[in-house]
């Protein structure tokens, strides 16, 4: 199984920009898909999360500004973020845990990371 992340880019304060994450392999379901980023010199953070019903929780500094979806039959999660502040500057990685293969057991993977970087 792998993560191929992509979206990341330069942006201005304000503006927006759309991640996606497509989880490839051989797949019979992953329970939950979510969003970490790291910034120079701090530890990694969870941005939001999506189960596989749908339910979606936020980090308190991205509520009302980032959304989180999933498309389950394209194993793939997206992050739309708007109203972007130079704070969110930051390696977003995505994160796909519980992944149910043909192999059994339930694993954990991460993406290779994408660059956002907000210009003030």
């Amino acid at each position: 199984v792998q993560l191929q992340a992509s979206g990341g880019g330069l942006v201005q304060a304000g503006g927006s920009l759309r991640l996606s994450c497509a989880a490839s392999g051989i797949i019979f379901s992953i329970n939950t898909l979510g969003w970490y980023r790291q910034a120079p010199g701090k530890q990694r953070e969870l941005v939001a999360g999506i189960t596989g019903g749908g339910s979606a929780s936020y980090a308190e500094s991205v509520k009302g500004r980032f959304t989180i979806s999933r498309d389950n039959a394209k194993n793939t999660v997206y992050l739309q973020m708007n109203s972007l502040k130079s704070e969110d500057t930051a390696v977003y990685y995505c994160n796909a845990a519980g992944v149910h293969t043909p192999w059994g057991g339930a694993s954990n993977y991460w993406g290779q990371g994408t660059l956002v970087t907000v210009s003030s």
